[in-house]
């Protein structure tokens, strides 16, 4: 971890390649190779993560059946982990340090509310419920936005302090200090894909809740 501002690296078609960008291609090698040796060497591992994001989505959300949600939130789940672990690897800083990958998960999350959201309801009757009463609409709207900034600004402002920590740190004392600093780093950034993974499902099953399921669950609080 030279620096926390990302640095351009290379140009690709003259697109500049940020460190942050090649990171994210670590990231997602990673992974791929982590699956296929779990399904070779451990497939019980692999369907064990999946049962246990399956359980997390289906408690959070509140839902019997969380299938139709896992590969989204999942996904999301896996690679924030992986990617906000990033960090501890020399000259490499987390993706989701750079605000632009923050910002394109929660965007992510975004559309995915009202794709849910009418996959489950209609067009109309999504659309209906989201601005009733009318006069509700333009604050419903500012709240959509309000929790796509949220998203963004919570995971990179976290991650982004656990860099520069660990970065000051490792020049200050080079050799042992910095590991259990690293050590920490490494957990507040699962703690932080857990908090965006839960807060989307959170989201979606909202957008996917029925005026009437809404009514009981107020008058149970």
């Amino acid at each position: 971890m030279e620096s926390i501002t990302p640095q351009v690296i290379f140009y690709l078609f003259g697109l500049p390649i940020k460190s942050t960008i090649i990171a994210t291609w670590v990231s997602m090698a990673v992974i791929i190779v982590a699956v296929i040796l779990m399904n070779i060497l451990k497939p019980d591992l692999a369907e064990m993560i999946v049962e246990f994001l399956s359980n997390l989505i289906s408690d959070i959300m509140n839902i019997e059946s969380p299938e139709p949600y896992l590969p989204l939130i999942g996904t999301l789940a896996i690679f924030i982990t992986v990617a906000n672990s990033t960090g501890i690897i020399p000259l490499l800083s987390s993706p989701t340090s750079d605000i632009n990958t923050p910002l394109a998960l929660a965007l992510i999350v975004f559309f995915a509310i009202y794709y849910y959201g009418v996959r489950s309801k209609g067009f109309i009757r999504y659309f209906k419920e989201l601005a009733s009463p009318i006069f509700m609409l333009p604050l419903e709207i500012v709240g959509q936005f309000s929790r796509t900034l949220s998203l963004t600004l919570r995971l990179f402002g976290n991650v982004l302090s656990g860099d520069l920590i660990a970065s000051i740190l490792l020049s200050l004392v080079p050799l042992f200090v910095p590991l259990p600093m690293m050590g920490l780093s490494m957990l507040l950034g699962i703690l932080q894909a857990y908090v965006f993974t839960a807060l989307a499902s959170v989201y979606i099953a909202s957008a996917i809740e029925t005026s009437e399921e809404k009514i009981i669950q107020n008058e149970r609080n």
